[in-house]
């Protein structure tokens, strides 16, 4: 008898235990009896288990734990292809929770990896459609919000047969492939270089006109300065020729005197100076007057 108790305890305690079920925070839980969803009897929705306890018939119910958060799948970089025939390296990301649990469950198994796996290609089957009606320019320049938006609507569309909502889908970077990026970095290399050495072809052509104007001017400028100066050497030249005439025609002898005695300095300076003339030559016609009369009182 007592030992028929235990067993009543040791049941009744495995019951108990079986019948309930705790739902933590941020999750939700379904009930799967006899393979099938549980459902509301009167309104045939499924029955979600919110957070916090709960019971279930032990051994005929099971209980299925889904994450009811906000996910995000971020991939690896996908190739798409524009409306020119280019290609795009498109990193991108999705936010994505569960909208319908039993849906969900019954197309993914409650499996993370699966949905995201399927959500995945319902994402880039958008992306692709979105990014083969643009160019590159549109792209890149002012659309890429529009394209976000346009790929968000028809993955949505598609997603709600997983039983999952799309909360957002964004584009974190857009990258050529690694030829296209090589060839496009050549490309623009050799064009910088054909400017380059068109605006130094230019800058040569310039530095040759300026210094030809300069050589140009300074010619003329020397020109107007020898010709200036020739003039002034030949006004003072008439000048001093118009003075010696007019000293001469005062004191024809005293201006012979006084030519002739820088006559004799500059013959004599040293006394290495060697002199041959005749005695009796007009050279030394002072030198022979020895009465000591000057040349002015003749």
């Amino acid at each position: 008898m007592k030992n028929l108790s235990i067993a009543l305890i040791v049941i009744l305690v495995v019951l108990g235990f079986g019948s309930v079920f705790v739902v933590n925070e941020g999750n939700k839980a379904i009930v799967i009896q006899f393979g099938k969803v549980q459902r509301d009897a009167d309104t045939g929705e499924t029955v979600v288990f919110n957070p916090g306890l709960h019971f279930k018939l032990p051994f005929i119910d099971r209980v299925v734990h889904l994450d009811a958060r906000i996910q995000t799948l971020d991939d690896a970089p996908d190739r798409f292809v524009t409306s020119e025939k280019k290609d795009l390296i498109v990193d991108s990301y999705v936010k994505w929770k569960v909208d319908d649990f039993a849906r969900y469950y019954l197309s993914t198994g409650g499996n993370r990896l699966q949905a995201e796996a399927l959500l995945k290609q319902k994402v880039n089957n958008g992306l692709r459609s979105e990014f083969g009606t643009r160019t590159i320019s549109q792209i890149v320049t002012g659309e890429r919000s529009a394209l976000m938006d346009d790929a968000l609507q028809q993955a949505s569309g598609s997603s709600d047969e997983l039983g999952i909502e799309i909360v957002d889908v964004r584009v974190k970077q857009i990258n050529l492939p690694t030829e296209v990026s090589n060839s496009i970095f050549d490309r623009m290399r050799a064009e910088r270089a054909a400017v380059a050495r068109e605006h130094r072809s230019e800058g040569r052509e310039q530095a040759d006109v300026i210094r030809a104007n300069i050589d140009a001017k300074v010619t003329v400028m020397l020109a107007d300065a020898e010709r200036n100066a020739r003039k002034l050497r030949g006004e003072g030249d008439a000048q001093a020729a118009q003075i010696y005439a007019q000293t001469y025609a005062q004191s024809p002898e005293f201006y012979s005197f006084l030519r002739s005695m820088d006559a004799y300095k500059n013959s004599f300076n040293t006394k290495q100076d060697v002199l041959v003339i005749e005695p009796n030559s007009d050279f030394f016609r002072f030198m022979k007057q020895s009465s000591g009369a000057t040349p002015l009182d003749n």
